[in-house]
């Protein structure tokens, strides 16, 4: 039976940073971290009709958003939102991003600090990647084509490797099957190896399927403070062997 590992769990505390960063005394710390999960979901599964055209159909009120970091202090809460777009998520004025703050705030109870941060190559970010293929086999396009695409603009941006996997009816098939296609390499058990990770479903007529995607960005160089938080001894800064990309 095959250990499936997720990469960001791999290399948390290791290599990467964590996406909460706050102390909790114990009585409270179960509290705080189903307030983190509430926060996220909030965000991730709002949704607004789209057009007066395609009414009744709805659209994430937030879309292309990569992940979300929450830090705590004693009087607020802020809330770090990595988007590709971030004008549509701040809104005319910064009108969205005032209301998500006091609807956040309605949420939690809590004094809300949200905050924007830029992703300027979407093609390198794992969730997004697996969120527009998801978007494309909703329009009915032809999964082959859409994994090519997406292999051959994530590669244009300096990917050392890229892996993608689907998994349901493709193609309105009777059978769900699973169907992976790989470029380059993707060393999943190197620490060292800057492999990010990005799942998304896509709604068909059929029913689920579910896209699952691969990065490698290369090696975490020395200097970056991703895994400045972690323990000494985890991880070794020099490696003993070389790794080819």
């Amino acid at each position: 039976m095959g250990q499936k590992v997720n990469p960001i769990g791999f290399r948390t505390g290791v290599t990467l940073g964590w996406k909460s960063r706050w102390y909790a005394p114990k009585r409270e710390f179960s509290d705080l971290l189903l307030e983190d999960h509430k926060i996220r979901q909030f965000i991730l599964k709002r949704r607004e009709a789209s057009s007066e055209r395609d009414r009744g159909r709805e659209r994430r009120m937030y879309p292309m958003i990569s992940k979300i970091e929450i830090e705590r202090t004693r009087d607020e809460v802020k809330v770090i939102i990595f988007t590709a777009r971030p004008g549509v998520l701040i809104g005319s004025r910064g009108g969205k991003i005032e209301e998500l703050q006091h609807e956040l705030q309605a949420l939690t109870g809590r004094r809300i600090n949200p905050k924007i941060e830029e992703i300027t190559r979407p093609e390198l970010v794992a969730q997004l990647v697996a969120e527009s293929i998801a978007e494309e086999l909703m329009r009915r396009s032809s999964f082959r084509r859409t994994i090519k695409k997406a292999m051959e603009a994530t590669m244009a941006q300096g990917a050392k490797g890229m892996k993608v996997q689907l998994s349901g009816r493709l193609g309105g098939a009777e059978m769900s099957r699973r169907e992976k296609q790989m470029v380059g390499s993707v060393p999943l058990s190197t620490l060292r190896a800057d492999v990010d990770y990005g799942f998304a479903e896509a709604t068909i007529a059929q029913g689920q399927i579910g896209v699952q995607v691969w990065i490698n960005r290369g090696l975490f160089s020395e200097d970056n403070d991703n895994g400045a938080d972690a323990k000494t001894g985890q991880a070794s800064k020099k490696s003993k062997r070389t790794y080819k990309g």
